[in-house]
């Protein structure tokens, strides 16, 4: 198993400053995951709207690994349901818990365990080069979209497989391998500017 970069940051640090240095970390994440849930874009032939937040939980996880990355989004989930405004604006889908119940529920619901995965090949070392951190983004990106149509089928009870791909899948699923292409620079550029690789 490889240090995350969070690990790294922090090794020098005293064990009472390095508990608070990750949950500060955990909470950077959390915030930063409400913040692109803003930045949405709404489409008109499907009730998923276009957001940035996958990206950030997918970076986020590699920065702090398998479990500060799902605790992150645990978090993020955990004051959406209670009621803060932190998922994407919607003029038809609420906020709070019955969030989760609409349309977006599975691409939420699946962000913990994409954050899990992300964070567990981050800490294989796939973040430190790009080529790998890209295959690492993408399998996170996978377990999303899998949450997300699987959550459209079962819980949208008028959707086929087939719709739930068409409003779901194929409208995204270019955008969002070009940001996993983007994206997947930040890990392997961090390493590199903090000199801790």
């Amino acid at each position: 198993m490889y240090p995350t970069l969070l690990d790294a940051m922090t090794a020098r640090a005293d064990s009472r400053f390095r508990v608070a240095e990750q949950a500060g970390a955990v909470l950077f994440v959390t915030v930063l995951t409400a913040i692109a849930a803003q930045i949405s874009v709404p489409l008109p032939f499907t009730p998923v709207p276009f957001t940035f937040q996958p990206m950030v939980v997918l970076v986020g996880a590699a920065a702090l690994g398998s479990r500060l990355g799902m605790s992150s989004q645990i978090l993020y989930l955990a004051l959406g349901i209670a009621g803060l405004p932190l998922f994407a604006a919607s003029p038809i889908l609420p906020q709070g818990a019955a969030r989760l119940l609409g349309p977006t529920g599975g691409y939420l619901m699946a962000y913990p365990f994409a954050a899990f995965v992300a964070g567990s090949l981050a800490e294989r070392g796939f973040d430190r080069h790009y080529v790998t951190a890209v295959l690492a983004m993408v399998c996170g990106l996978a377990v999303v979209f899998c949450g997300g149509l699987l959550w459209l089928v079962v819980a949208g009870s008028s959707h086929s497989v087939r719709a739930a791909l068409a409003i779901g899948f194929y409208p995204f699923i270019v955008a969002d391998l070009l940001k996993v292409v983007a994206a997947a620079s930040v890990m392997p550029s961090l390493w590199k500017i903090t000199g801790t690789r």
